[in-house]
């Protein structure tokens, strides 16, 4: 497909259908389960999933058949998943939207048990987290599983195209046959050669294991240097972090992002409490440090 929300919305196409020839769901009964704090896009099937008003809000009525669960809750999952009209668990390894929230260790592989255990299919999103952006090819890497649809998209092109994926074996992509989905540009040779290209740059020139290396020094290195009383820790995988302020010693976080621009630093403010940083695979570490230095005297110097 073009988009990383159309990468979503195959998904949960490809999971229905799925459910309704495999699982024999009841005909438009399927359910679809989702984490809260998820963001998989703008779509009305998207904001349908989604906990943040800002993407739902007025744009209702909203797509039926979806279920939220708290992110990082394996009991929460399990009871949802206990549904014999449940299809698929969506999911992303590593919550981008919501401030990079890296779940506890374990969750990954509790989910892989529990959708295994009810043939509910996992759907892991890593439009975001996925190609080497957690220091990782993906995110899932991090715990040794394997999802059952894996949605790719962004880096997927290097930033150069529009492009994205859904990839599965056969005995689950097999359900769409010709004539039950496609896209006027999805798959267009252009897309596909520049995915190519894109993937051969993010493994031969080491990209997954800079982003790595990169990640360890930018929480190390601000977790020293941040006054307390201005961030609690920095959070993330690789090259894709949040620091979490002290909202006591920053109370408007949009007025610390805007200093953090004038000094040079590009960030994204996550509600009212953090701040997501996401440079490219390719930085260098005199770069990294010189955007680390940026970031402690801009935030330790702020003023309320």
């Amino acid at each position: 497909m073009n988009t990383g929300v159309e990468g979503g919305e195959s998904s949960v196409k490809i999971a229905r259908k799925w459910g309704y020839r495999v699982k024999k769901i009841p005909q438009n009964q399927a359910q679809v389960v989702f984490a809260h704090g998820n963001f998989w896009g703008r779509t009305i099937a998207a904001i349908s999933a989604s906990t943040d008003p800002t993407s739902f809000d007025e744009f209702g009525p909203h797509v039926p058949g979806y279920q939220i669960v708290p992110y990082d809750d394996l009991g929460k999952l399990e009871q949802a998943l206990r549904n014999p009209n449940v299809c698929a668990f969506m999911v992303e390894p590593l919550q981008g939207e919501a401030g990079a929230v890296v779940p506890s260790l374990g969750y990954l592989k509790g989910v892989r048990e529990l959708c295994t255990k009810y043939n509910v299919l996992w759907i892991d999103d890593e439009v975001q987290a996925g190609l080497g952006r957690t220091g990782k090819m993906l995110a899932v890497d991090y715990e040794n599983v394997k999802p059952d649809l894996l949605i790719l998209g962004k880096a997927l092109s290097g930033g150069v195209y529009p492009i994205s994926a859904v990839l599965g074996n056969s005995e689950v992509m097999d359900v769409l046959t010709p004539g039950t989905h496609g896209s006027t540009y999805g798959g267009n040779a252009l897309a596909c050669k520049v995915a190519l290209a894109s993937l051969d740059v993010i493994i031969s020139e080491g990209l997954v294991e800079n982003a790595f290396k990169m990640g360890e020094i930018f929480r190390s290195e601000l977790n020293a240097r941040l006054s307390k009383d201005k961030a609690i820790k920095v959070r993330g995988r690789g090259l894709l972090n949040a620091i979490v302020l002290n909202t006591k010693g920053v109370s408007d976080v949009y007025k610390l992002n805007n200093e953090l621009k004038s000094n040079g630093m590009i960030s994204k403010p996550i509600g009212s409490g953090a701040l997501r940083f996401s440079p490219p695979l390719i930085i260098t570490e005199a770069q990294l440090r010189e955007g680390i230095d940026i970031i402690v005297n801009t935030i330790n110097n702020f003023k309320n």
